[in-house]
């Protein structure tokens, strides 16, 4: 019986499907789940929604929700953290603030100002659960679903000794989105991807065994495809490859989109997640609201359950470490030697292996020179910015600001210098570490 807890059980996207995920897998239907949250609300609704899907489908696992996260952590195989520090009022101040100053972002939970400012959010409060696991499960896999992705993964490198993989759906969902743009069946296509979070690289991409990159080039020049992901298939006809994660989100992490109104115009059309101002208000903000009332829907039986297993990876590495069943994966892991032209240490995402072994990432090599190149500008920031959080230096946060592809392109050192000023003292409450 698998010991699996969740710490930010009540997240907008992950626990539900994950629960059934991990259950439509026979070798872990007698698992034993933990659901930690500090919003009792919200525990609430997904406490029922455990008991129904347990009850649904006369499985034999067990649930138990508490709001004491070292009550739940006790003896545990495996922690996915899916937590978010700070709600809409400091989420629109990532947003807000920058967009003032003439800093244009999507959904700035990466890179840019509100990524960075996320980071220095969120980091102490992922060191202090780490440090609650290394003293009650020091064995457990720790599997981090919360953004920033890289930054997370690299300070719990940095600061702890667990065992940990990020995990983000961009990759299996980019590679959804190329099959259906080539009118392929996904199950026929095969893929190589490598890079960091968000700004991964389909260095092969094949459908039945035979390159499908031709077919993919031709859609630049059908509007129909073109349009849906205006910044990505951009870059693939200047940079050669195509970069995982929605247009809008990609969109913030390079110098080239966002800095002016011409270029807004020009790269953000074609539907919400192609890069439109503050998109992530409307997720944490109304969407987050109507999520409550779907809890409640489901919770209470209103509102039918999906068993259908999700292409998350989360369930298949559980599955594969209890079962010996080897399941490839990209993890975010610390690079030692995977890519050869991106910095030791820091965070890569790259093709793994699990097995009874755990996660165990591939060898890649070097990225094509300009994938490396805007990959080591992104790792810049971030490197300076998990210092930042990790030692409490204020100037160290705003050099990473500083660094930031689109930030820079917009910003003079001394605006830049003004914007975080004024972030800092904005989210105070949140940066107790900045003294």
């Amino acid at each position: 019986m698998p010991k699996i807890v969740f710490v930010g059980a009540g997240s907008l996207v992950f626990f539900q499907k994950l629960m059934i995920d991990i259950l439509s897998f026979s070798a872990l239907r007698n698992s034993q789940f933990e659901l930690v949250d500090i919003d009792v609300k919200r525990l609430g609704y997904v406490k029922r929604i455990a008991e129904r899907i347990i009850r649904e489908r006369k499985f034999p696992a067990k649930v138990h929700a508490t709001t004491k996260r070292q009550e739940a952590l006790s003896g545990a195989d495996y922690v996915i953290i899916t937590i978010l520090v700070g709600e809409i009022e400091v989420i629109s101040k990532d947003i807000n603030i920058p967009l003032k100053y003439g800093v244009d972002q999507c959904i700035g939970d990466t890179l840019g100002p509100g990524g960075v400012f996320r980071a220095l959010r969120t980091i102490p409060v992922i060191i202090d659960i780490c440090r609650d696991i290394e003293k009650l499960c020091p064995e457990a896999l720790v599997i981090n679903y919360t953004n920033p992705m890289t930054m997370l993964c690299w300070a719990m490198e940095k600061a702890t000794n667990l065992k940990y993989v990020g995990l983000c759906h961009s990759v299996q969902g980019t590679a959804m989105q190329l099959a259906s743009y080539i009118g392929a069946p996904y199950e026929e296509v095969s893929y190589w991807v490598a890079g960091i979070n968000h700004q991964s690289w389909f260095l092969d991409f094949k459908w039945n065994g035979k390159d499908a990159y031709p077919l993919l080039r031709e859609k630049i020049t059908d509007p129909k495809v073109y349009n849906k992901d205006t910044t990505r298939f951009e870059m693939l006809k200047h940079l050669g490859y195509f970069v995982t994660e929605t247009s809008g989100h990609n969109s913030e992490y390079n110098p080239w989109f966002r800095k002016r109104k011409d270029l807004l115009r020009k790269y953000t059309r074609g539907g919400k997640w192609n890069g439109g101002t503050g998109y992530i208000l409307q997720l944490y903000g109304k969407n987050r609201e109507d999520y409550e009332k779907e809890l409640e829907k489901t919770a209470s039986g209103k509102k039918s359950l999906d068993f259908k297993r999700s292409h998350e990876y989360g369930s298949y590495i559980i599955n594969a470490i209890q079962t010996g069943q080897t399941f490839r994966i990209n993890g975010n892991v610390s690079n030692r030697g995977f890519i050869t032209n991106l910095p030791q240490e820091c965070c890569v995402e790259v093709p793994c292996y699990v097995d009874k072994h755990g996660i165990n990432p591939c060898f890649v090599g070097d990225l094509p020179s300009q994938l490396a190149a805007l990959n080591r500008m992104n790792i810049s920031v971030q490197e300076m910015a998990v210092k930042a959080a990790l030692t409490g230096d204020k100037e160290m946060a705003y050099y990473a600001v500083a660094y930031d592809p689109l930030t820079s392109a917009v910003l003079s050192l001394e605006e830049i210098r003004n914007m975080v000023e004024e972030m800092f003292e904005a989210e105070r409450e949140y940066l107790p570490q900045f003294t």
